[in-house]
């Protein structure tokens, strides 16, 4: 599968991501519960360039093997913190709000905020939003997995 851009991203644009990035990594959220979060949104998506960059990144920052393959199917899988999960089902009912959904319920959101402060919310709600973002760009001009950016 080849691109059908070089790249939509123009320098202002590039900026904006990094401005947005670091945001994200200024909120105080572990960088692993970060990249679970990339992970599930681009799965769930079917972006394979997010979910190899994820997969990735994650590697980097010391994430297992066994829990990477286990992101798919966290609710029954051993390998979740109840942060990790909290932050899990955040980004799965924010990132499915298509035909209906119920998206972030009181429930799934009590659950987060029991986790994370203010800051650290704001951090994993615009890291979902970012991921979705990429995720649709990539679907959009057929982005391959495996690039290097």
């Amino acid at each position: 599968m080849e691109a059908r851009m070089k790249s939509v991203a123009s320098p202002d644009l590039i900026t904006a991501i990094q401005h947005l990035q670091k945001a994200i990594h200024a909120g105080g959220v572990d960088p692993l519960v970060l990249e679970l979060v990339h992970l599930r949104a681009s799965q769930i998506n079917g972006c394979s360039p997010c979910v190899f960059a994820g997969v990735q990144t994650a590697k980097k920052h010391g994430e297992t093997e066994e829990r990477l393959h286990s992101v798919v199917a966290w609710r029954e899988a051993p390998f979740f913190t109840e942060e990790e999960r909290a932050a899990l089902a955040l980004t799965e009912a924010a990132t499915r709000i298509q035909d209906g959904a119920p998206g972030v319920t009181d429930e799934i959101w009590d659950a987060a905020v029991t986790h994370f402060d203010e800051k650290q919310m704001s951090a994993i709600i615009l890291n979902i939003a970012l991921t979705n973002f990429f995720n649709r760009i990539n679907h959009t001009i057929r982005e391959p997995a495996g690039k290097t950016w």
